[in-house]
């Protein structure tokens, strides 16, 4: 993995769902960082709540989201969980709609967080990396975009 990026499990991909807006795609996201045993069931509650209290700014590129909340008891380790959605799925983002890929992110700890965010503009400066994310078919496939690139 790239340095500083949380750690992602094959637990933590889920690949082609199906989410009804964008409150289901974060809860697809939120359910794999507690699979993964990142954090308790409460924090996917505050990533839809931060998004419905400040809008779409979780849509940081076209076609990918990257839903987080604020470090706190919720989250247990860091973790990353990846989301591919068939079909893509509208947040209200007035340019990057609509989302194929959601990244879900907890850490624990407030200092490491720029720093996990920073590692992920990293793996994403690549301007293939959400098109090989979308199109992935197994999770190997998405350990490989996610770690083979700084």
């Amino acid at each position: 993995m790239t340095a500083n990026l949380p750690p992602l499990s094959p637990a933590g991909i889920v690949l082609g769902a199906t989410a009804v807006d964008w409150r289901a795609a974060v809860q697809l996201a939120g359910a794999a960082l507690v699979a993964v045993g990142a954090t308790l069931p409460a924090y996917t509650d505050a990533m839809v709540r931060m998004i419905e209290e400040h809008g779409p700014y979780v849509v940081i590129a076209p076609r990918l989201a990257l839903a987080h909340a604020r470090p706190g008891p919720d989250v247990l380790a860091d973790g990353l969980a990846i989301v591919t959605l068939d079909p893509a799925v509208a947040f209200g983002h007035p340019h990057n709609d609509p989302v194929s890929v959601v990244l879900g992110l907890a850490i624990a700890d407030p200092l490491r967080h720029l720093q996990a965010v920073a590692a992920l503009a990293n793996v994403f400066n690549d301007s293939t990396a959400i098109a090989d994310l979308a199109a992935a078919t197994s999770t190997d496939e998405v350990l490989t975009i996610m770690g083979g690139r700084a």
